[in-house]
């Protein structure tokens, strides 16, 4: 699959049961593992050790997950809940009738230590035949394929406009420019209901400020 090395093939079958009956899950995620997935296998495992790759300073493994599903949705506090169980890096493969959606957090260790790890949020691809995955296993070590395969999935989100920016900052300044763009959607839908004329002058002078902080993010 995505035309990885056969010696990263892992192919084992997880029962979704061993993921919420080991886990603290809430009874809404636990309905979410019973009626939307079907099956997860644990495809491969890209290390130093199944590959010719250096080891990662932040990324020691990266696991391709394969979670077929029942419809083409899939709520993501699944995907968060096990990113957060398992302490190595994950590139997700959601299957549905044949196509194909690739999804991968940006995940750091968290600060607080103990291999814990948090997820600020997910990028993913729109639906492809497995052969059409826009994903590629490039870099010379772990922690490039890693950056590599996030980059791929999140597109112009994630464009590395800025020269050096490391994929940390990428996040950091696409997670800005959401804030400020809901900040501008909100204020829009402010002016829309103000009746007074000086206040909707005051405001739609905001609106241009945040405008221009959204140019230069």
């Amino acid at each position: 699959m995505l035309g990885l090395p056969k010696t990263t093939e892992f192919n084992k079958r997880i029962p979704k049961q061993k993921f919420y009956e080991n886990m603290d899950i809430s009874p809404a995620l636990k309905k979410v593992f019973v009626e939307q997935v079907k099956i997860i296998y644990w495809k491969n495992k890209i290390a130093a050790s199944t590959t010719n790759l250096a080891v990662g300073s932040e990324v020691t493994e990266l696991e391709v997950f394969e979670i077929r599903l029942n419809s083409p949705v899939l709520d993501d506090g699944l995907l968060r809940q096990i990113d957060r169980e398992i302490p190595y890096h994950i590139l997700f493969l959601l299957e549905y009738e044949g196509k194909y959606q690739a999804w991968i957090g940006y995940k750091e260790a968290a600060a607080s230590g103990n291999k814990a790890f948090k997820v600020n949020g997910y990028y993913y691809t729109e639906w492809f035949v497995e052969d059409e995955l826009p994903l590629k296993m490039e870099g010379l070590n772990i922690d490039a394929v890693y950056e590599n395969f996030v980059r791929q999935i999140a597109g112009d989100k994630l464009s590395t406009e800025k020269t050096g920016e490391s994929l940390k900052e990428s996040v950091e300044r696409e997670e800005q420019r959401q804030t400020v763009q809901k900040q501008i959607e909100a204020l829009k839908a402010k002016i829309k209901k103000e009746k007074q004329l000086n206040k909707q002058m005051e405001m739609n002078n905001e609106l241009k400020k945040l405008k221009r902080e959204l140019e230069e993010i």
